[in-house]
C-alpha cells in the first residue's frame, strides 16, 4: 500500500484546507503564506510543524484533494457508508446519477468502486499527514519549543491518526496501522488494530487539555469519548462506561436547548459539540465548505439548487411515529407508512399525516406541506428529482436557512450548497446514548433510562416546527417512567429502546449502518429492510445482506495492487469479495 502526499506544501493551501472558522480570525489557521516549501523545511521550526499538523486536521472532512477522488465517498458525514448503506436514506437523485452509490446501498459493491477508493485514499492521507506532524514535533529542538507544547501537539496528531484508522476500520474491517516510524508501508492487514487505535487515544488523553483556545482543535473530552466508542465496538462495556462517565462528569458538555441548533450553521462549536469538523465559506476556495455534502439538497428551486441525493427513507420517517402517549413504536413502526405524496402532482391535494409524531422528524426530514426552515412549506414533487426512484422526502440536517445565504454559504460558485454547517463527528447526545447502551449491557436499566430521558426531554421541551403559530404536525413525545412497561422493564426491551433512540436522534447523521454492525444486528435489520423496500422501489430487488460478509466493504482493488512486494500483494481482500 503506497500512500501519496505532496512533497511541497503551500502554507496558504494548508490554511484553506482546514477552514476552522469563517476566515482565519481568532483561528489557529491564521498563518502568513510564504510560498511552497519542502517537508524538511517545515519540520525545522514550530511554525512549519504547526502547518503540518493543520494539514492533518484538514482530512477530518474526508477530502484531501481531487486527486484522491471525489469528496462524497470520503465525506466525514458518512452519508453513503453510514446513512444510505444503513437504511436511513436512499441514494436519491435518479438512477444514472452517481451510480456507484447504488451497489453500496444494496450491499452488492465490488472492489473497483471509486467511492471505496476515495474513502481509503483520503483517510490514509490523513494518517500520513498525522505521522509527518508527529515526526516534525519530535525533531524540534528544546530551544525551539517547550516540552508542554510539543506534547500537546503530538497528542493532537496521535488523536487524528487514531481517528483516521478508526474510520477505516469501520468501513473496511482489518486494515494496516501505519505509524511514523514505519518505513515500508506496504504491510499486511492481518491483525485487529483496535488496540493500536486505543493506544493513540489513550496517549492523547494524557496531554490534551479540557478546552482549547482555538475552535476545532481536539480536546481531552473528545479523546475520552472516542476511546469509549472503541470499547463499545469490542463490547467492553465497563471500560466504555468509565470513559463516557468521565466526559459527563467533567461538566464541559451539555445538550443544546433546541435539537435543531446542532444543524444550524449559526450555532457552531456549542456545548453539545464534542468533535466538529470546521467548515468555512468565502475564503478563496469552496473545498472547505461542507463539500462532502454539497449534493444533498432538494433538486430544484430550494436551498442549494442541487442535487437531490441522500433522500430520507420511508423506513426512517416511519420510525418517528409515536404512540398516543408519546413513546416510540419499537416493533410496529414500519407496519404502515407515514402518509406521503408519492405519485401526486403538485396540483393534487395532499393531507399530511395526522397521527402522533416525534417532533424531531421535521427537523430531520423535509416532507410536503411542512415548513422547511425559512424556505416556506416543502412543495413536494417539484423539489424531488425522481420520486419513484428516490422517494418523496428531502434531507434537512445539512441545510442552511434562506436568510443565511451569502453569510453561511458561498457567494459565488455553481451552487450555494457550499456552506459553513459544521459536521458533528460526535455530539453530546450521541455520547449519552452510547453510555445508555453500555448501562443496559451492564444490567443498569434505570441508569440507561435516565440517560435516554435527557435526550428525549430536550426533544420534548425544545422548539417544534411551526406552521404560523401552531405546531406543523401532531407532535407527541414523552420521557420514560421507572420500569416503563415495554421499554425499560426488561433488558431486551431496554436494549431495543436505547437503540431506537439512537435511530431517531441521530437519523441522517451517518451512524446507522455502523450502529447495526457494532450491535450485531445488521443482517437481521437489513434483511427486513430489503423485504419492505422491494415492494416500494424495484431497484431494491437486487439488494441482499449476507452475514459474515457485508458487515464491511471490500478493500479497494487499487490499494491491493499497490501493496505488492515482489509481485505478491500484502493486503488481503475481505472474505466473500
Amino acid at each position: 500500500m503506497k500512500m501519496k502526499t505532496n512533497k511541497k506544501i503551500s502554507i496558504a493551501t494548508l490554511c484553506l484546507l482546514l477552514g476552522l472558522a469563517i476566515g482565519c480570525k481568532e483561528s489557529f489557521l491564521e498563518t502568513t503564506p510564504y510560498g511552497a516549501v519542502t517537508e524538511a523545511t517545515l519540520q525545522a521550526n514550530e511554525a512549519g510543524a504547526g502547518s503540518l499538523l493543520i494539514s492533518a486536521y484538514s482530512n477530518l472532512d474526508g477530502f484531501s484533494g481531487w486527486d484522491n477522488g471525489n469528496p462524497w465517498g470520503g465525506a466525514a458525514s458518512n452519508w453513503t457508508f453510514g446513512s444510505v448503506a444503513g437504511g436511513d436514506a436512499y441514494k436519491g437523485s435518479e438512477a444514472n446519477d452517481q451510480p456507484d452509490i447504488t451497489p453500496i446501498e444494496l450491499h452488492q459493491t465490488n472492489s473497483n468502486n471509486p467511492y471505496l477508493e476515495g474513502k481509503w485514499r483520503n483517510y490514509y492521507d490523513g494518517v500520513l499527514r498525522s505521522n509527518h506532524a508527529i515526526t516534525a514535533y519530535r525533531k524540534l529542538a528544546t530551544t525551539a519549543i517547550s516540552d508542554a507544547t510539543r506534547n500537546l501537539r503530538i497528542a493532537e496528531a496521535r488523536f487524528l491518526r487514531g481517528f483516521y484508522h478508526l474510520e477505516l476500520t469501520k468501513v473496511f474491517g482489518k486494515v494496516p496501522y501505519i505509524t511514523e516510524d514505519i518505513v515500508e508501508t506496504r504491510i499486511p492487514n492481518d491483525k485487529d488494530i483496535m488496540p493500536d487505535i486505543q493506544a493513540d487515544f489513550t496517549a492523547a488523553i494524557a496531554d490534551l487539555p479540557v478546552t482549547q483556545t482555538e475552535s476545532g482543535r481536539v480536546t481531552k473530552g473528545a479523546a475520552q469519548a472516542f476511546l469509549g466508542y472503541t470499547f463499545m465496538w469490542q463490547k467492553k462495556y465497563a471500560e466504555a462506561k468509565a470513559q463516557f462517565g468521565t466526559v459527563i462528569a467533567s461538566g464541559r458538555y451539555a445538550l443544546n436547548t433546541n435539537f435543531h441548533d446542532n444543524f444550524n450553521p449559526a450555532f457552531r462549536n456549542t456545548k453539545e459539540g464534542i468533535l466538529e469538523v470546521q467548515q468555512a465559506v468565502n475564503v478563496g476556495t469552496d473545498d472547505n465548505a461542507n463539500i462532502g455534502d454539497v449534493l444533498n439538497f432538494p433538486y430544484n428551486g430550494g436551498p442549494g439548487g442541487c442535487c437531490g441525493f441522500h433522500q430520507p427513507s420511508q423506513n426512517l420517517v416511519n420510525a418517528f411515529k409515536t404512540t398516543p402517549a408519546g413513546f416510540p413504536m419499537l416493533d410496529t413502526y414500519n407496519d404502515s407508512d407515514v402518509t406521503n405524496d408519492q405519485g401526486l402532482t403538485a396540483s393534487q391535494a395532499f393531507t399530511t399525516f395526522a397521527g402522533p409524531l416525534d417532533p424531531r422528524l421535521d427537523w430531520t426530514v423535509g416532507r410536503r406541506g411542512i415548513p422547511y426552515l425559512d424556505w416556506g412549506k416543502h412543495p413536494g414533487i417539484s423539489w424531488i428529482r425522481d420520486q419513484l426512484y428516490g422517494g418523496p422526502y428531502s434531507p434537512l440536517k445539512n441545510v442552511y436557512y434562506k436568510s443565511q445565504e451569502g453569510t453561511y454559504t458561498t457567494v459565488t460558485g455553481w451552487t450555494k450548497g457550499f456552506n459553513a454547517n459544521n459536521i458533528k463527528l460526535m455530539r453530546y447526545a450521541d455520547l449519552l446514548l452510547l453510555a445508555a447502551e453500555a448501562e443496559v449491557e451492564l444490567g443498569n436499566l434505570d441508569a440507561a433510562r435516565l440517560l435516554v430521558n435527557q435526550v428525549r426531554n430536550r426533544a420534548k421541551t425544545g422548539s417544534y416546527v411551526k406552521d404560523g403559530v401552531v405546531n406543523a404536525a401532531n407532535y407527541v413525545i414523552n420521557t420514560f417512567g421507572a420500569g416503563e412497561v415495554g421499554y425499560f422493564d426488561t433488558p431486551t426491551n431496554a436494549r431495543k429502546a436505547v437503540r431506537f433512540e439512537r435511530r431517531v436522534e441521530l437519523g441522517m447523521e451517518g451512524h446507522r449502518f455502523f450502529d447495526l454492525v457494532r450491535q450485531g444486528i445488521a443482517a437481521s435489520e437489513k434483511t427486513a429492510y430489503f423485504a419492505k423496500e422491494k415492494i416500494k422501489r424495484s431497484y431494491f430487488n437486487a439488494g441482499s445482506f449476507t452475514a459474515g460478509k457485508h458487515e464491511v466493504f471490500p478493500l479497494p482493488q487499487g490499494a491491493i495492487n499497490s501493496s505488492s512486494i515482489g509481485g505478491q500483494p500484502t493486503l488481503k481482500q475481505n472474505p466473500g469479495y
